[in-house]
């Protein structure tokens, strides 16, 4: 089945624009933490998860879906964030601490919520998913065609979030896919060294649902695998599990000394470029010349420039407003 060619342009632009986020976030990241690393100093303060080479998990399943569709996403967010339309100065902003940002500087880049594109992750490993059922099962109640998709490790889908919401989605026929992002380590741990089977996708027969393996990393198979799945979802035909064999170029965290891996491991993966590989086939089906793929990535560029001078701009949260947005109001009086 061929992929219309405006859905193809997206998926090139924002993948672009996924990828020179991280690589700017790798310079940014370091301001301020060297010559010995401090976790809690330089201008973006705290832990830092990026997913420099995971870009065709986000961009496949996200080209399929509307505003009001919902997207949980776990700690290595950014790709999620970026190609379900988050904002991306404040997305940015709140990475930075700023009062700008999505919340308001208080949550950093492991709590990015916007819920005007009903987006939302956590630190916590599997906790996207039994949200993402949740909000699966307001669409049925509501009488909607929304769909509600999880992202999650490989790792995570060794929790006990990963089988319960899996067991209620397919019992309740509910409209959720989970994607499960095979970056082939979990922190430092092998998938072999922590998971009985192969590929996580065929843990879906256990619950009588279709399971889905995209192997390396190809975002044209994960655009069509995605596009039945959130079909299905939107038929009312119940839930999809979905394994994408990914790369992560990056350590688990900015800072990582990655001794865990072979020493030519990501020179290897990189030879095999998700983007490069896109980028290619669009010039050899005729989609986009060169001057057009180079417009775009220049455009995709400017818009994260902007997003991070955004940020260093942004004032920071007064140190009263700490003790502010601690609790939600539910009534008044």
């Amino acid at each position: 089945m061929a992929i219309p060619a405006d859905k193809l342009t997206w998926m090139y632009e924002t993948m672009v624009k996924i990828r020179y986020f991280e690589e700017t976030m790798v310079k940014v990241y370091t301001e301020g933490k060297m010559p010995v690393f401090n976790i809690g100093a330089g201008t973006v303060p705290g832990e830092m998860h990026l997913a420099a080479g995971q870009e065709p998990a986000a961009v496949g399943i996200c080209a399929h879906l509307r505003k009001d569709d919902t997207v949980t996403a776990p700690h290595r967010p950014h790709h999620h964030a970026i190609a379900k339309g988050v904002d991306l100065k404040r997305m940015t902003a709140e990475m930075f601490g700023r009062e700008t940002g999505l919340g308001k500087g208080k949550g950093g880049h492991m709590h990015l919520f916007d819920p005007t594109v009903k987006f939302s992750c956590s630190g916590i490993v599997g906790a996207g998913m039994p949200q993402a059922v949740g909000a699966a099962l307001s669409n049925k109640m509501n009488n909607t065609d929304w769909v509600a998709v999880a992202f999650a490790g490989e790792g995570a889908a060794n929790s006990g979030a990963f089988h319960e919401s899996l067991n209620l989605a397919a019992l309740w026929k509910l409209p959720v896919i989970v994607v499960i992002e095979d970056n082939a380590y979990g922190i430092s741990v092998p998938k072999s060294k922590s998971t009985a089977v192969a590929n996580n996708a065929v843990r879906a027969a256990a619950y009588g649902i279709p399971g889905a393996l995209v192997k390396d990393n190809d975002p044209l198979e994960m655009y069509r695998v995605s596009e039945e799945a959130v079909a299905r979802a939107r038929r009312g035909e119940g839930p999809t599990l979905i394994e994408i064999e990914t790369y992560r170029y990056l350590g688990h965290f900015q800072g990582d000394p990655e001794v865990y891996r072979e020493k030519d491991e990501v020179s290897h993966l990189r030879q095999k470029d998700p983007i490069e590989r896109l980028r290619r086939y669009m010039v050899e089906q005729g989609i986009a010349g060169e001057e057009e793929l180079a417009g775009w990535e220049a455009q995709a560029k400017r818009e994260v420039d902007e997003a991070y001078t955004f940020a260093r701009d942004s004032a920071w949260p007064r140190g009263e407003e700490a003790l502010e947005d601690v609790f939600a109001k539910t009534s008044e009086g």
